[in-house]
């Protein structure tokens, strides 16, 4: 069920906050040195290291008050510092004691380079071998030897022992996925695994969202994410396991699995690896999720493994025709309430002052009338005035302000039984400033070049980010994150390989879903940003001598052309404006209020014809 919607909006500080940071800290560090220990690493991650945690896994906003989804914090007998990257540089040294933590932006100084100069001859850091990678694990060892110290797995997280109140693992029910949403049986997506290879007698799946779409079955044990957290086997040949926890099972699921797979206990795992080992099995490992934990326990065991790519990560990526055609449902879905929470904001703008919490709360609000609504797709970012100009801003109650003149972005999506929305508008208040308007025009101009553009098979996502930043290049200005992520089918709203950005090498195949939202970011005046989901489709071109592929917009909703100046636009981008608001209008209308009705014919009115 959908978290209650007041309990999104608490103040950081109820969930870990700066006053409690010293506290915590100083009872850390008395508790490593009972063990030996002159420091410690904490990652935000779980065993599964899960973009989105459990709330008993949020070990990193225990310890330092930060609540964003990436970083990594150190913690020495005398000096502790946070590392995050560009999108949280602002909201960690708010979070945070800066007494207590240098906040330190990861692309600036590294983790490794501030050891390097921090780590003395001796010294043992400790770590937790559940919540990191066999890659992080190995360089870190290394760069404690050339220092002279010692990187040291621990038994139990001395975190969790320190953690009076920390909440119960997540217990969630498990539900089955049907065939006429998923598209193909788990026991077809099997065979085309092994028939795909995996360069091993059998591969250990670490990844459970992987385990999730592979089995066909949704859970609810994060927030926001339909995910049972669980862990599976493929071998080469005979039934595979899954290791879950029987309590999330009901009889009539534990049926369904049983029948193509054993079920087992996570308690169960390293007793199991050790099997394969001593079988002579060699497993592979994802080395993009799995554990070391894992890992060293097979190779303990005397086990040969591999470390690659989970297959099950591209497999997922490229959705079939009964997915994508789900996916376009709960778009269409969506598109009402966003549609009924935007004119809802323009009506109520001149009859009573709105904060950033209550436009929130009322966009969720319309997207729970579905009946098919599970949950939203992460929390939303309801930004105004200068908290915009921080690309993933989290509204809470301490920072909640009014929505004043100038621009209001909103980035929001939702999980649907039959997909998952994710879509960002931006939203002129009153009369926007010169300057609003051309960089606003120049993120439309980015958007509709991405939205347009074709491309050969074969084209990563690198090659086409720059189609999102030409128009603000042209002024010397550009935006500091990727222009799109993949996106999944009741899933997680960021998923690989996917992606639209600087540096992703991944071919973009047909089925694949991506965002599109450049933006752009005026520190502490504004922020603009304008997203639709795309599919990856194949585009036929007279004369082609290539095969090429294109996207096809699946987001529906009026885009704000308040704040653009017409003058920047060309005759193809203004055809590409009026047809995509003529769609959302005729996709749209049938079924809304007559008020609402009224408004989008009026939203999505042609222009500049």
């Amino acid at each position: 069920m959908p978290t209650p919607i007041a309990s999104k909006y608490q103040s950081f500080a109820d969930l870990g906050g700066p006053a409690k940071v010293g506290e915590r800290i100083a009872a850390l560090r008395a508790r490593l040195a009972t063990q030996g220990l002159s420091g410690f690493v904490i990652p935000r991650a779980d065993r599964h290291q899960n973009e989105y945690l459990p709330p008993d896994q949020e070990r990193l906003l225990w310890a330092t008050g930060f609540s964003g989804s990436a970083g990594l914090a150190i913690v020495l007998k005398d000096k502790a510092a946070l590392f995050v990257d560009g999108r949280y540089t602002v909201q960690a040294a708010a979070q945070t004691d800066r007494g207590v933590f240098d906040c330190c932006p990861a692309g600036e100084k590294a983790a490794q380079d501030w050891l390097k100069e921090n780590l003395r001859q001796g010294d043992r850091l400790g770590f937790d071998p559940w919540n990191h990678t066999y890659d992080f694990v190995q360089s870190l060892t290394e760069l404690c030897a050339s220092a002279g110290a010692e990187f040291v797995a621990v038994a139990t997280n001395p975190i969790d022992d320190l953690w009076t109140d920390r909440p119960g693992p997540p217990d969630g029910p498990v539900s089955a996925r049907p065939l006429r949403l998923s598209g193909e049986t788990a026991e077809a997506k099997i065979a085309r695994l092994r028939a795909e290879g995996f360069g091993a007698d059998g591969l250990f799946i670490s990844d459970a969202h992987n385990v999730a779409w592979l089995f066909n079955i949704r859970g609810s044990d994060i927030a926001h994410i339909p995910l049972p957290l669980a862990f599976a086997y493929v071998p080469r040949e005979g039934k595979p396991a899954l290791f879950v926890a029987a309590t999330k099972l009901s009889a009539a699921v534990r049926e369904r699995i049983a029948a193509i797979a054993e079920v087992r206990e996570p308690s169960e795992i390293e007793a199991f690896l050790t099997e394969q080992a001593k079988a002579q099995h060699k497993v592979a490992f994802d080395k993009a999720t799995a554990a070391y934990k894992l890992i060293d326990a097979f190779r303990e065991a005397g086990g040969k493994f591999a470390l690659a790519a989970d297959p099950i990560t591209l497999m997922k990526a490229c959705k079939n025709d009964v997915e994508i055609e789900s996916s376009r449902r709960a778009h269409l879905i969506d598109g009402k309430a966003v549609v009924q929470f935007l004119e809802w904001f323009d009506r109520e703008g001149a009859n009573a002052p709105r904060t950033e919490i209550d436009a929130a709360v009322q966009l969720e609000a319309f997207r729970a009338q579905a009946p098919t609504f599970r949950d939203i797709s992460f929390p939303t970012i309801s930004a105004a005035g200068p908290h915009a100009a921080l690309p993933h801003y989290r509204v809470g109650e301490a920072s909640d302000i009014p929505i004043a003149p100038g621009l209001f972005l909103i980035d929001s999506g939702a999980q649907y039984e039959e997909g998952t929305t994710d879509i960002t508008r931006t939203i002129a208040v009153g009369e926007p400033s010169s300057d609003m308007i051309d960089r606003y025009t120049r993120v439309l101009k980015g958007h509709i070049a991405v939205a347009t553009c074709l491309f050969p098979e074969g084209t990563s996502g690198a090659q086409i980010d720059a189609f999102a930043r030409r128009a603000l290049w042209d002024v010397g200005a550009d935006f500091d994150h990727g222009t799109g992520h993949g996106v999944g089918v009741y899933l997680s709203v960021h998923e690989g390989p996917q992606r639209i950005a600087k540096t992703a090498a991944v071919a973009l195949r047909p089925g694949m879903i991506v965002s599109n939202e450049p933006g752009y970011y005026a520190p502490e005046r504004f922020g603009i940003r304008i997203e639709n989901l795309l599919v990856v489709v194949r585009k036929s071109i007279a004369g082609a001598e290539r095969e090429m592929l294109g996207f096809e917009t699946i987001s529906l909703a009026p885009i704000d052309l308040r704040p653009v100046d017409r003058g920047l636009l060309t005759e193809a981008e203004i055809a590409w404006i009026n047809a995509y608001h003529a769609w959302v209008r005729d996709a749209l209308g049938p079924g809304l209020e007559e008020s609402t009705r009224d408004w989008l014919e009026k939203a999505t009115a042609p222009r500049w014809v």
